[in-house]
């Protein structure tokens, strides 16, 4: 069974540049570990993918490929240049002068990430006076690897959502709680967030894909459930008399 345009998948996989074998991305955190890069507040989960779509995207090369497998499937998928990070440019490769990196000018080295005019490149050569940066992908040029499993296909609308918050939410899968009935989804807000940066347009992500991959559903209702922390304070135990102190 292949997948059509639109499917919700989710996959494992972990992703090496071919000529370097350089491992850059995971989504199993004993592989990030074992390839030393592994980040501590990073969720490693099976990646959803919305086949041809771009809500959940991944590279093109990869989207195609996956649409031609099924669950179960445990393959590489060779991708190369033109549908993974592209072609390596040399008009994006500029010479500036190191004074325009300012305070920084002194704490950059070959290799580092920089942002200049609103554009991020890496450095590649220091010297006389100047610092030359590649505005090209990190990865560009390179035939990347995928080592795939394709874990699950998600057809019904509780698995729908359920892989929608645990992938828009940034907290433990066990505090990610849903219900559909009927036609509306009542979707709880885990209290640990419900002052979070951001909430507001994590919720207006959330409710834009519920409704695209489960259009049966016409309503979407977040619970936020505040508690009076002070009413919620330990009181003081008192000491139950016994019978002999009540009698005396």
């Amino acid at each position: 069974m292949t997948f059509n345009k639109g499917s919700l998948i989710l996959v494992d996989y972990t992703a090496k540049v071919k000529d370097t074998e350089e491992v850059f991305d995971t989504t199993i955190e004993e592989d990030a570990k074992k390839h030393s890069i592994h980040e501590e507040n990073f969720k490693y989960q099976p990646k959803l993918v919305s086949i041809g779509e771009v809500s959940y995207p991944v590279l093109k090369g990869l989207d195609e490929a996956l649409a031609k497998t099924a669950v179960g499937d445990k393959l590489t998928i060779e991708v190369t240049p033109d549908k993974a990070f592209g072609e390596r440019d040399s008009g994006k490769v500029r010479m500036i002068p190191i004074r325009k990196l300012g305070e920084d000018a002194e704490k950059v080295s070959v290799g580092d990430s920089i942002e200049i005019d609103n554009k991020r490149g890496i450095i590649r050569f220091i010297g006389s006076g100047r610092v030359q940066v590649d505005y090209n992908h990190r990865y560009a040029g390179k035939t990347i690897l995928f080592y795939v499993n394709v874990i699950k296909s998600l057809d019904t609308p509780n698995d729908k959502v359920d892989s929608i918050l645990k992938n828009r939410l940034p907290v433990e899968d066990a505090k990610i709680a849903f219900d559909l009935k009927d036609k509306e989804a009542s979707i709880t807000v885990p209290e640990e967030i419900l002052r979070a940066d951001g909430l507001q347009i994590m919720k207006h992500f959330i409710q834009l894909d519920v409704f695209k991959f489960v259009p049966t559903l016409q309503k979407v209702s977040f619970v936020e459930t505040h508690l009076n922390k002070q009413t919620q304070e330990k009181k003081p135990e008192t000491k139950e008399k016994t019978t002999e102190e009540k009698t005396a």
